[in-house]
């Protein structure tokens, strides 16, 4: 039984405990919260023995052995070290935090401890990405990859009327690019490594945050390019694709593959598509549970050098718009 500690009480880590309560291996003991009115709020909805306030004494707390973290992306960094420099794993949101020089430092806490260490990007453990990538040779060689995630956000009404949400806010490390745009460049990276070439384009808001953008990645040895679009200030509904020369893929939600067809271009279409559970969370904290118990110290997947690819190139999409954090 993995025991767990819990960073952050939002819908994220309510959807988290959901999907990790279908695992008999995960136990839920511990919570941190800045103030102990919301810390024991989340307790006593979800069952939680014991509330902490001071991180410290919440990372050397005997009563868990792996915390996920779902605060702020600001404080990703430092609360994971403290953790893992208690001897505790780390399960951490994406991105992982707020630029390279911050998750280099949480690699080496995590080496140096010799702790397991992941970020928490779900839709690469799902079974449809991984039918994706198993069926990848059949379009023949990729010369495009395109991914999309535009979606509204319920907090860009009150920055409308004059309100800094945490979302638009880039004390937190926020903003369309960390908070919606990762979910289109970590499938990117874990197919096709990092790219040779970045032009980056955004929207930047008055409160010194992206709230739309688009990048062009070029992959000049293996003749592909990805484009890739993403915001919290319009909604699209367009599909995934990855386009090669005898076919294209074509999976419906970049952040979860729910429906993956192979359209060929003779015409004939092929179904990928897998059963999986409903919340796709379930297969990262599955994922995580699994190493723990192995005693691996990362992902193979969500691996260390796959993280630290995919904030390269959100450095420097950041650089191109001029979107620079307190963090950095």
């Amino acid at each position: 039984m993995i025991r767990f500690g819990i960073i952050g009480t939002n819908w994220i880590t309510e959807d988290f405990i959901n999907a990790a309560r279908r695992i008999g291996d995960f136990s839920l003991t511990a919570v941190y919260s800045r103030t102990e009115a919301t810390g024991r709020q989340f307790a006593d909805k979800h069952d939680i023995a014991n509330v902490y306030t001071d991180l410290e004494q919440f990372a050397s707390s005997p009563e868990w052995d792996a915390v996920y973290i779902a605060s702020p992306n600001s404080f990703h960094a430092e609360q994971a070290i403290a953790c893992m420099n208690q001897g505790k794993h780390v399960l951490c949101e994406k991105p992982l935090a707020s630029n390279e020089q911050e998750i280099r430092r949480m690699t080496e806490a995590a080496t140096s401890n010799g702790v397991l260490l992941m970020e928490a990007m779900k839709s690469t453990f799902t079974p449809n990405f991984k039918v994706i990538q198993e069926n990848l040779h059949k379009i023949g060689p990729v010369r495009r990859y395109f991914g999309s995630y535009c979606q509204y956000s319920s907090r860009y009404d009150m920055y409308k009327r004059g309100e800094v949400p945490n979302a638009f806010n880039p004390v937190f490390s926020n903003g369309a690019l960390m908070d919606l745009g990762v979910y289109c460049i970590y499938p990117l990276i874990v197919l096709f490594g990092e790219p040779e070439r970045i032009q980056a384009s955004g929207y930047m808001l008055d409160s010194g945050v992206d709230g739309a953008g688009s990048l062009l990645l070029g992959y000049q040895g293996m003749g592909m390019d990805a484009v890739i679009h993403y915001s919290k200030i319009v909604d699209s509904y367009a599909s995934a694709e990855i386009q090669g020369e005898n076919g294209t893929i074509v999976f419906d939600k970049i952040s979860r593959p729910d429906k993956v067809h192979i359209r060929y271009r003779d015409g004939s279409v092929e179904d990928l598509t897998q059963p999986q559970e409903d919340n796709a969370m379930y297969y990262e904290a599955l994922e995580f549970i699994e190493l723990v118990k192995k005693g691996e110290k990362e992902s193979a997947v969500n691996s260390h050098a796959n993280s630290l690819k995919v904030i390269r190139v959100m450095d420097e999409a950041r650089k191109q718009m001029g979107l620079v954090y307190p963090a950095d």
